[in-house]
């Protein structure tokens, strides 16, 4: 908008036609001061007058949001401006270019408000939060996680906040959130932080990656929340778990043991004593004795029905044989029993897997086994036990009826709570995967490193 050194518009152009909301034909001529709001008129011309002196061709006008300008309407606004001055034929002419940066303005003031309602929700939610940059380094602790640790926002920025965890949990928590960060994964994680009165308490921490609307990486942001005392009690109930386990399995063993050592022996006696009486009976007592020897063959099915639960309640194969011994003369006895096809293979099973983790796959298989004979209508059966590098793995699976696996997930029956809750005190996971009309396949892993046990036993 260049004026004459009387500051009358020289030249209105069609930006400036836009911008201020007046006609060229109306501004040419006119003060330049009819632009300006009236509060900044006198310290417009005395900065007119010092700059016409000073011998400055070109310098901005204010500092950065000082400046604001008139539009016809009567409605105020924010510029960026810069002036230059030139003479000509002895007249001095002065060129102000004029930026209106009112969508700036509120795009600046809308992030600035974003960012303070942010911190505001921050600073009063019940959770610690952190956030980092596309460099890996923390960048924003709210108030509570401050509260917590006891340490200042200058302490914790960066790896500052890394200071705190526990020793033996920082590797495993600076690799998972490395590599989450370098896949731009979300994670989950726990370790111990300390707090500020110097006791050591579990965080659960969750992070996400950040991404901007243009989609381009912004880094992290994650909250923490103190699960310690959740954890003490799961711990508390796992032990108690544990212990009627063992409770349990104590019972089974004696039960199964008196059944085999004392029941089945004399039930064997009474069979022969039952023999030797017939052969004594005379000849005259025929229709007795055929009665007695119609009934030796019932006490003998008792007989094995009876050994066939002891072995189920306490299988010494599974004690001296091992785990792939005890499961494929448990599939045999049972395809016997129940009239069905069980097809039994195994690979990679170490020949000393720890008797928790024996024990634990072995009554799974009893359970997932019994129940879908039982309820999938199918008459083939697949059991499978592999052995990998990091895991054991059992697989029952049949091509019976199959279910709906949500609704199984919210009505848990007994044998299902019972075969999780086992798996879980061994660190293990169940799965299933089933569709009505499709069979199902339950599989139950455990981890298990043979080579790394070993080292341990060793050490």
């Amino acid at each position: 908008m260049p004026s004459d050194e009387e500051q009358r518009v020289v030249l209105f152009n069609t930006a400036a036609e836009k911008m201020f909301g007046c006609a060229a034909s109306e501004a040419m001529g006119a003060a330049i001061e009819r632009f300006i709001p009236p509060r900044f008129r006198s310290e417009h011309r005395a900065h007119i007058r010092r700059y016409g002196q000073s011998g400055v061709t070109n310098r901005s006008m204010g500092t950065l949001g000082a400046l604001r300008a008139l539009r016809t309407n009567g409605a105020e606004f924010p510029i960026e401006a810069s002036i230059s001055q030139v003479e000509a034929d002895g007249s001095k002419f002065f060129t102000v270019i004029i930026r209106d940066i009112s969508e700036r303005r509120r795009a600046e003031e809308s992030v600035r408000e974003s960012e303070e309602r942010f911190r505001l929700v921050a600073n009063t939610a019940p959770v610690m939060i952190w956030m980092s940059g596309t460099d890996k380094l923390c960048n924003y602790f709210n108030q509570p996680w401050l509260d917590f640790t006891g340490r200042s926002i200058e302490a914790e920025l960066g790896n500052g906040w890394a200071e705190g965890v526990h020793a033996e949990d920082l590797n495993r928590c600076l690799d998972t959130y490395t590599q989450a960060f370098d896949r731009r994964e979300s994670f989950k994680m726990q370790y111990r932080l300390r707090r500020h009165d110097g006791e050591y308490r579990w965080l659960l921490d969750i992070g996400v990656p950040r991404f901007s609307k243009d989609g381009s990486f912004d880094g992290y942001i994650g909250c923490c929340m103190d699960v310690t005392d959740s954890k003490v009690a799961e711990e508390a109930l796992a032990s108690m778990g544990r212990k009627l386990i063992e409770a349990h399995e104590d019972e089974r063993t004696w039960i199964g043991r008196e059944l085999h050592d004392d029941i089945i022996q004399r039930l064997a006696l009474l069979a022969i004593e039952l023999e030797r009486r017939t052969q004594r009976l005379p000849d005259s007592a025929g229709q007795g004795r055929d009665q007695i020897y119609q009934l030796v063959p019932r006490l003998a099915d008792i007989t094995r029905d009876i050994q066939a639960l002891s072995h189920r309640l306490h299988s010494s194969k599974l004690e001296y044989l091992g785990i792939v011994a005890a499961a494929e003369s448990f599939c045999k006895e049972l395809s016997e029993q129940q009239k069905v096809v069980i097809e039994f293979s195994h690979s990679g099973i170490p020949r000393t897997v720890p008797k928790e983790i024996s024990l634990c796959l072995f009554r799974v298989l009893q359970e997932a086994a019994q129940n879908a004979i039982k309820h999938s209508g199918a008459r083939q059966f697949k059991v499978e036990l592999r052995g990998g590098p990091e895991e054991i793995q059992l697989t029952v699976s049949d091509w019976g009826v199959g279910f709906d696996e949500q609704d199984t997930i919210k009505h848990q029956g007994i044998g299902l709570v019972s075969m999780t809750e086992r798996l879980q005190l061994v660190n293990g996971q169940l799965s299933i995967i089933s569709k009505p009309g499709h069979g199902t396949t339950i599989n139950a892993r455990v981890h298990f490193n043979p080579q790394q046990d070993r080292l341990s036993a060793a050490g």
